[in-house]
């Protein structure tokens, strides 16, 4: 990757998983030796608030903070949160909503964020076996199988 600094903001509602999907995004650009800064709002996140975390990776990284209208992807975890985020994405950014994954796909409803992160997954260039890891190194052993599942959905949806 050049010296180019990529941006990703994670919206949605607290307990649907933006930080947990940042902290995923942020280790695999980390693994693959790049600068990586993170922030989050946390906002009302135990009430259903909203809650958004920007990760910004490259060779050299200054702020932890998304400038305004910058994102190159806004990933958002619930429909009734891209409007109030959109104004984070850049002209010709990329918007990965959930209606990116097909009805009843995933074994876990609890595991859209990991398969909005397999779409997002497939605009990066990194393997996938890096997320791979991220996912295991971030999430309990219980829940790998139902997360790596929904990395395949999301990947396999972002190709079609």
């Amino acid at each position: 990757m050049a010296t180019k600094v990529t941006n990703i903001v994670i919206a949605g509602l607290g307990g649907e998983g933006v930080l947990k999907a940042s902290d995923i995004v942020a280790e695999v650009a980390f693994r693959a030796g790049l600068d990586v800064k993170k922030s989050e709002i946390h906002g009302m996140s135990q009430r259903g608030g909203s809650v958004s975390s920007d990760v910004r990776f490259g060779e050299k990284v200054y702020s932890p903070m998304v400038p305004a209208g910058e994102a190159d992807y806004l990933v958002v975890l619930s429909p009734d949160q891209v409007e109030p985020n959109r104004w984070q994405l850049r002209e010709g950014g990329t918007l990965i909503t959930p209606d990116a994954i097909p009805a009843g796909a995933l074994r876990q409803k609890r595991s859209l964020n990991v398969a909005l992160l397999g779409c997002l997954s497939m605009c990066l260039p990194f393997p996938e076996a890096a997320w791979v890891e991220a996912i295991r190194g971030n999430l309990a052993e219980k829940l790998h199988a139902a997360n790596l599942h929904a990395l395949a959905v999301g990947r396999a949806a972002a190709k079609n």
